[in-house]
């Protein structure tokens, strides 16, 4: 078996595989391992830019950023940017192919395999231990046939997994053993085993059910991981629905949530600031007085566009603008601030919008062409209003024109695409990763109204969650098994290991 690998599988999405395996990255870099996080598919919105000029998915390069190593394409060569319900944006590799509907990508599978098998055998070359993260669930049986995701991957590989399940949403006995009932007897060999994610309580409650699935599957429980509450870590694709969303602050900023929304994690600092008060705003519901509302990315601009007018928000904008309020628009959000987005090609074909133009907000004066070719930079600049350094990255298929960009928001080393009103009330950008930056976000939110805005190191609360996830596993993984399971005699259990049927109480608070 590769004991250069171990693959975190999970009974569901969200059972916190993203979560296990950038803790094991931290974990097993503090303690001297050259270490690589590694997702063989990925379907996501949220994305980043890697140092090689591709597109990887946002949780790979968190993983990396725990592992303290650049994040690189090879981490997750195959990312589904969904553009609608039946279709996505394929992309291999990190450089975007084309356009396929499910039935299309289940047949390209096949070929998409050797970018995943290609990819994985640098990292094993280039890293000591390679973690890799699953997709979903192994037990998906109609995805099972040339699957690339889970166990078609571990098998390929020779690849040795641990099964994570979410005890938090019930059911986690069903969900484990109804998972490996439904594999293959090699792919049940191949689960070495069970980690409990996200408990709460008095762990002697646990015990009896630990017991009973150990005699049971004949697998060890190699974990049970306490509720962290209030850890942030940035979201593989899906909006944060957990205690942490409800923010308070004296600056209060609202967020469309447009149905193909991407790159949400830019508001996270945002999100965390102590002055700021940030509510994503779904469909049907009315957009409430605010000092800054900010249109973020988008997979499909005109859909989502149409899905802003249908929603009342072009009047609410209006309104915002009259009393005073700010406007900012990233990516896709800016591209919207324009006179006409144009879509001489049909990319948006697939979700009701013809070829042709669609008609923008009319806050700027630009227009927008779509293209197929994607922009995918890092890059760094000043903001305009004060110079305060800013760095991010582009992922976008428009190019945009007109006056509005003479008098640009942000100037960058490479020339810019942004614009700022005459007026001071509206900015646009495509610069992702915008409010990363302490100083850069502390400019934009005194320019926002804020005007005693405080720093916050938000930079520094990424570090300081994945290390608390890092003591977490360390305190509650079983590492003796996880170093039976690699071979590897750096990761005998340290002094301090506690089982991990001993109480999380303490832990979880």
């Amino acid at each position: 078996m590769n004991k250069k690998s171990l693959m975190i599988q999970g009974t569901t999405s969200d059972a916190g595989k993203s979560t296990v395996v950038a803790g094991l990255c931290r974990l097993l870099s503090r303690r001297g391992y050259q270490v690589a996080p590694f997702k063989p598919q990925n379907m996501a919105l949220n994305s980043a830019v890697t140092h090689d000029g591709g597109e990887i998915g946002r949780a790979q390069a968190v993983q990396a950023q725990a592992a303290n190593v650049e994040a690189h394409t090879d981490m997750n060569p195959v990312l589904l940017k969904p553009s609608s319900d039946q279709g996505a944006q394929v992309i291999i590799q990190g450089k975007a192919l084309t356009d396929m509907d499910a039935i299309d990508y289940h047949a390209y599978k096949a070929i998409a395999k050797s970018a995943v098998l290609e990819s994985f055998e640098r990292l094993t070359q280039q890293y000591e231990l390679v973690m890799v993260e699953g997709a979903g669930s192994p037990a998906e049986i109609n995805l099972r046939d040339n699957d690339i995701a889970n166990m078609g991957f571990a098998e390929a590989v020779d690849c040795p997994v641990l099964l994570v399940a979410d005890i938090d949403r019930g059911g986690v006995f069903a969900h484990l053993v109804g998972t490996l009932e439904l594999l293959s007897a090699s792919e049940q060999q191949r689960i070495k085993g069970f980690i409990i994610n996200r408990f709460r309580g008095d762990i002697s409650l646990l015990e009896p059910g630990l017991e009973w699935l150990e005699e049971r599957t004949g697998k060890p429980v190699i974990g049970v991981l306490p509720y962290l509450h209030g850890l942030h870590l940035e979201a593989e694709d899906a909006l944060p629905v957990t205690e942490e969303t409800a923010t308070t602050g004296q600056l209060r900023v609202i967020v469309p949530v447009f149905p193909r929304i991407s790159n949400h994690t830019d508001l996270d600092p945002l999100r965390h600031h102590p002055q700021v008060c940030l509510n994503f705003i779904g469909p049907g519901e009315t957009p409430p007085p605010a000092d800054l509302i900010i249109l973020p990315g988008s997979k499909n601009v005109r859909a989502d566009l149409e899905w802003l007018r249908q929603n009342h928000w072009e009047a609410a904008i209006n309104k915002h603008l009259r009393y005073g309020g700010k406007l900012i628009g990233i990516c896709g959000g800016f591209q919207m601030l324009g006179k006409k987005i144009h879509d001489p090609e049909g990319l948006e074909d697939s979700l009701g919008c013809s070829d042709g133009s669609s008609d923008g907000l009319n806050l700027l004066d630009m227009e927008t062409t779509l293209a197929r070719e994607k922009k995918l930079l890092q890059v760094n600049g000043r903001l305009a209003q004060d110079n305060t350094p800013i760095d991010g990255y582009e992922i976008h298929m428009g190019v945009s024109t007109g006056t509005a960009l003479l008098s640009p928001a942000i100037i960058l080393s490479n020339g810019s695409e942004s614009a700022l009103s005459a007026d001071n009330q509206i900015m646009g950008n495509y610069l992702h990763g915008l409010f990363d930056n302490a100083t850069a976000c502390q400019s934009l939110l005194r320019w926002a109204g804020l005007t005693q805005a405080e720093e916050h190191d938000y930079i520094g609360l990424r570090e300081d969650n994945i290390n608390r996830l890092s003591d977490c596993l360390e305190k509650h993984l079983n590492l003796q098994q996880v170093g039976e399971i690699l071979g590897s005699a750096l990761l005998e259990t340290p002094p301090s290991f506690i089982d991990p049927k001993v109480s999380t109480t303490q832990a979880s608070q």
